[in-house]
């Protein structure tokens, strides 16, 4: 240990549990030097101590994915390169399925492993029976195996990357309490300590569970909460050797570990113990929390049937103790919304000693790049909305997240705890006409619609589900006819000033430049050309636009103006509570909204990618002509205490008409029917506008360029190795979602970003990433067959460049 603390550090890592000192560890690796790591108490004290070891692989995406894999890879030579034993075993794992609709999940998930270059084997009862010999498999329909996951000691691995890190220059204190983060109003300048002041151009907090208040005395929110989470461990017993896998049994909500000749039996059960709430005592150093036998004994009743020894088996160790959990079961990464240089790498849901290495590395190279080395939008500490800090909220929500780690994760699976925050204006309309509401970034939204007579829930399968056939009817309101859709939950910005124009020409793609009452759709792009952002711009004044995004872009967009404001004469405001939005859609919405308004909608007087203030019965709205459904129609934002009226009004009118009140599933299928891309799942800070088919939207000789354009005019010279294409299954039977694979040729050249049935072109409509290192052009996307793998199985599909619906657009202009 060195032996006095510095007064001045390059970085300051806050924390020295496995993640903290896994950034030490690649930071210096990269050559770093005076990077410090602080250490409240002991290394590992927190919640590493007392993880069970678990090192898995197979993570919802292919970027997950890839840092778990490498999290694997380190763990297998931090032995040999810092001398320090870490108890790293390749045993492979089992997990079993008991039901048809879990096996179709397993298989699910084996189909996109093979995209993510990891082997997963679906295996059969009797292949289960034979690698994890300890388990009765009377329930058992299959299961999967992945030979290369394994187990650690969790504190043994800190200290090997701890030690790693030290041979690299980085300095470890411990006992050294962080008091304050230290800041000048827009950057970090350092830490004060209880042992004095440090100096530092950027921090880290890898502080677990404490990390959330700490990061809350400088006004950033990192929403997390702990939960109690339990295990035990018996006495040895025979046929525990030490080559079994790790087993997971998913409907039981159990895990099984070896553990020198022993089992050790962890859970995450349905309802989770929220901790912490009253704060977390100040001398907490390897504590154990309160037995709390009953809570576990269900678990165990379980296990006993799964694995008939555990009845006579004597239990060693009955163990509680703390993890934190975030709102949507995945960790905090990177660098604050609020304050710039201060990264964040904290709740990690029970997976840290699998994600530890790959944060370490991801972390590292983003505080060095100054922007993430990859597409790392599932787990950017800015997705999260200003509430979701709420200790209520988070105390509730956590007390579900625990157990939907190991629940079924059906296809448009809802969070049944901290709802009901967010409203649109029209929300007690919209239920009393039977909306079944999903939840985004806390906005309460209606996904589908219940006849009369049918309760307005989910019954979840991997198949069809029980609003299928209504979700189809909406679908169909807006092809044929008219249908409105609520959606208010678009974040909204003002950007007003005298710089205004010249500072959204540097962020968008496109020209925004353009006559008051234009709307411009565009993207904003980073220096690499990759898109950071969708969205569309509306000229209000010479010097005022307003920004309309995604909801759960909201923090993110606010963010990238903001600190690109700069020295330009631009005042930023959030508006998005200002405005509530009605979608009138399809071939009939002129003709619906004439019958309340007396404006001229004509193409002539109101053409495509405009906007006007109209009067709407007693109201006056702005009717933007822009569509996301790929039919004519108008958005209209209304200022939010007029919304009702308005939505009667055109409710009334509608009536003689068949109008019809339509969800978000159905808007998701139009959308992919016409390939509109989406953000975050199609359009990501890696792809490029070229790559996604959007170059339509990039102004290349507008006057002063624009952020990205040196990239996008050296992609345009050399060419494209990648191209969005979209796929129609042959067969109208199977469903997509995502990441299911794509075959040319029977090669694996891609994945499915986001796919939905197409109850107008008649089966499932997919839209995904055709990759070929030698090149992607229309001749190659045209010459190849292609196959979509849905759970082991390969489906002919056909594929597009253009749009398979109305390729012309021409029904927008109608």
């Amino acid at each position: 240990m060195a032996a006095s603390l510095p007064t001045e550090a390059r970085v300051v890592i806050v924390g020295g549990g496995i993640v903290g000192c896994s950034v030490a560890y690649h930071l210096a690796k990269m050559g770093w030097q005076d990077v410090i790591l602080l250490e409240r108490r002991k290394l590992t004290c927190g919640t590493t101590w007392h993880a069970a070891g678990l090192v898995g692989q197979l993570r919802p995406s292919q970027n997950m994915t890839k840092l778990a894999k490498y999290t694997a890879e380190l763990y297998t030579r931090i032995e040999e390169e810092t001398g320090q034993a870490t108890g790293f075993k390749q045993n492979g794992s089992v997990t079993i399925a008991t039901n048809p609709e879990r096996f179709e999940e397993l298989k699910r998930n084996a189909s996109m492993a093979k995209v993510f270059g990891l082997d997963v084997d679906v295996i059969s009862t009797a292949e289960v029976r034979e690698r994890y010999p300890l388990i009765n498999t009377d329930d058992v329909i299959g299961g999967t195996w992945i030979a290369t996951d394994g187990q650690i000691n969790p504190v043994d691995a800190t200290q090997a990357l701890a030690s790693g890190a030290r041979l690299g220059g980085a300095r470890i204190f411990e006992d050294v309490k962080v008091t304050r983060i230290n800041h000048d109003g827009g950057r970090v300048t350092g830490v004060e300590t209880d042992q004095g002041s440090i100096k530092a151009g950027q921090v880290v907090l890898c502080a677990g569970m404490w990390t959330r208040d700490l990061a809350a005395t400088v006004g950033v929110r990192v929403p997390l909460y702990a939960c109690e989470h339990f295990y035990l461990v018996t006495e040895p017993f025979a046929g525990v050797e030490p080559t079994l896998p790790v087993f997971r049994d998913y409907d039981a909500f159990a895990y099984y570990k070896e553990d020198a000749g022993k089992i050790l039996l962890g859970a995450f059960e349905p309802i989770a113990k929220p901790w912490g709430g009253d704060g977390i005592p100040e001398n907490f150093c390897f504590d154990e929390l309160a037995e709390d036998f009953d809570h576990f004994q269900p678990v165990l009743e379980k296990a006993m049937k799964r694995m008939p020894a555990l009845e006579n088996a004597g239990i060693q160790t009955f163990f509680c103790g703390p993890e934190s959990f975030t709102p949507d079961d995945r960790y905090h990464l990177g660098e604050s919304a609020e304050l710039d240089n201060l990264f964040i790498a904290s709740g990690f849901n029970s997976i840290g000693i699998q994600s530890a290495g790959g944060v370490g590395k991801v972390l590292s190279e983003w505080m060095r790049d100054g922007h993430p080395p990859a597409d790392l939008w599932e787990v950017d500490v800015r997705r999260n909305i200003a509430f979701q800090n709420n200790r209520r909220y988070l105390s509730d929500r956590v007390s579900e997240g625990l157990g939907l780690l190991y629940a079924m994760h059906w296809p448009f699976r809802q969070f049944v705890t901290s709802r009901g925050i967010r409203h649109s204006p029209l929300h007690e309309r919209l239920a009393a006409q039977n909306a079944c509401f999903g939840e985004v970034a806390g906005w309460e939204r209606p996904n589908w619609y219940a006849p009369p007579g049918q309760s307005p829930e989910y019954e979840y399968s991997w198949f069809r589900q029980n609003w299928f056939d209504y979700s189809a009817e909406e679908h169909r309101a807006i092809r044929e006819n008219v249908g409105i859709l609520d959606q208010t939950s678009f974040a909204k910005f003002l950007v007003q000033g005298k710089d205004a124009a010249k500072l959204l020409g540097q962020l968008c793609a496109n020209d925004v430049d353009v006559d008051v009452g234009r709307l411009v759709y565009t993207q904003w792009l980073n220096d690499r050309g990759g898109i950071e952002s969708d969205l569309t711009v509306a000229r209000l004044a010479e010097d005022r636009f307003m920004i309309i995004t995604s909801a759960t872009s909201q923090t993110r967009d606010f963010h990238w103006i903001r600190r690109h404001i700069g020295e330009h004469n631009a005042v930023l405001s959030d508006v998005t509570s200002a405005y509530a939005v009605l979608g009138v859609m399809g071939p009939n919405s002129r003709n619906l909204i004439n019958r309340v308004s007396s404006a001229d909608l004509s193409n002539e007087a109101f053409p495509f990618g405009h906007f006007r203030e109209i009067e709407v019965g007693y109201a006056t709205v702005r009717a933007m002509r822009v569509t996301y459904v790929g039919e004519l129609g108008w958005e209209l934002h209304i200022p939010t205490e007029f919304a009702l009226h308005v939505y009667d009004t055109l409710m009334a009118a509608g009536e003689s008409i068949a109008i019809r009140l339509v969800g978000m599933h159905a808007m998701n299928s139009l959308r992919i029917e016409k390939a509109y891309r989406h953000w975050g799942h199609d359009i990501t800070d890696e792809d490029t506008p070229l790559e996604a088919g959007l170059s339509f939207a990039v102004a290349f000789d507008k006057a002063g360029g624009f952020i990205g354009r040196d990239a996008l005019l050296r992609q345009r010279e050399v060419g494209l190795n990648k191209r969005l294409v979209q796929f129609l299954l042959h067969d109208p039977e199977p469903l997509l979602y995502h990441n299911e694979p794509i075959w040319r040729n029977n090669r694996i050249v891609g994945y499915i970003t986001s796919g939905m049935f197409g109850h107008t072109l008649g089966a499932a409509v997919g839209l995904g990433y055709v990759n070929h290192e030698d090149g992607v052009d229309a001749a190659f996307v045209k010459s190849g067959s292609y196959e979509i793998e849905v759970a082991g199985v390969r489906f002919p599909a056909a594929a597009s460049l253009r749009p398979l619906y109305d390729p012309t657009s021409s029904r927008i202009r109608l």
